[in-house]
Formats: structure tokens, sequence, C-alpha cells
């Protein structure tokens, strides 16, 4: 069975730090770093949860979200939304877009497990 996670992310130090990190809590990593097609990707892996940058090449993960909502498929999928700039006003546009949750780059390894296990609905 397996519980699948998908990384959209274009940091590669980023991407190697989460991977290892739920890797180790149990969770199958995939990982994807272009926003233009981070959607066929998204729907390609099918993941339980998806962890979602707000800046990437292409598309920015609040467009990509917006999809996402907009999709009576995919809609339901748990995000993490990931951004390096923690303004109130990024937070509030990822809540009204749809987020399962904010989270402010750097974080801890404990806070990365914590959120990701929550919005699964396995803490």
């Amino acid at each position: 069975m397996g519980r699948k996670v998908l990384l959209v992310e274009d940091e590669p130090n980023i991407v190697e730090a989460m991977g290892f990190i739920l890797s180790r809590d149990g969770w199958s990593v995939a990982s994807h770093a272009n926003g233009e097609t981070a959607m066929d990707e998204i729907r390609r892996v099918g993941p339980d949860v998806l962890v979602l940058d707000v800046m990437l090449p292409g598309r920015s993960g609040y467009e990509i979200l917006r999809e996402l909502r907009a999709d009576a498929v995919l809609a339901g999928l748990p995000v993490l939304m990931l951004t390096a700039r923690g303004q109130e006003k990024d937070r509030a546009l990822a809540e009204e877009l749809g987020a399962t949750r904010f989270m402010t780059k750097p974080f801890s390894n404990a806070d990365l497990r914590k959120a990701v296990n929550h919005i699964a609905g396995e803490d």
C-alpha cells in the first residue's frame, strides 16, 4: 500500500533533504521541479500528499494550487505549501487558494514530518 508524497520543488538540496526525511518516515517520495508541467506530474504520480513550493520555474505554486482546487478529481488532495517568503500576504493567499497548510523555509526536520503527517491525517 504505502504512502506517496510528491515534492514540487526546484531546489535540489531542499528536495534531497525533504526526500531523506520523509522516506525515513515511511513515505514513498517523488519529486518534480517544473511548475509548467507540475499538474501532469501530479496526475501521473497520484500522491497522497503534495508538497508545493511557491516559486517555481514556468508557473507559480499559487497558480498550480488554483488549478488543483478547480479539478474535481484532485480538489481534495492535501497540500503543504512552502515558501522562502513568509509574509502574511503570502500565507493569506495560500489559505485563500486552498492550501491545507503553509510553511516557511527554512524549517526543521521535525516540523516537516509533523506537517506532512498531519495533513495526511496521520497525527
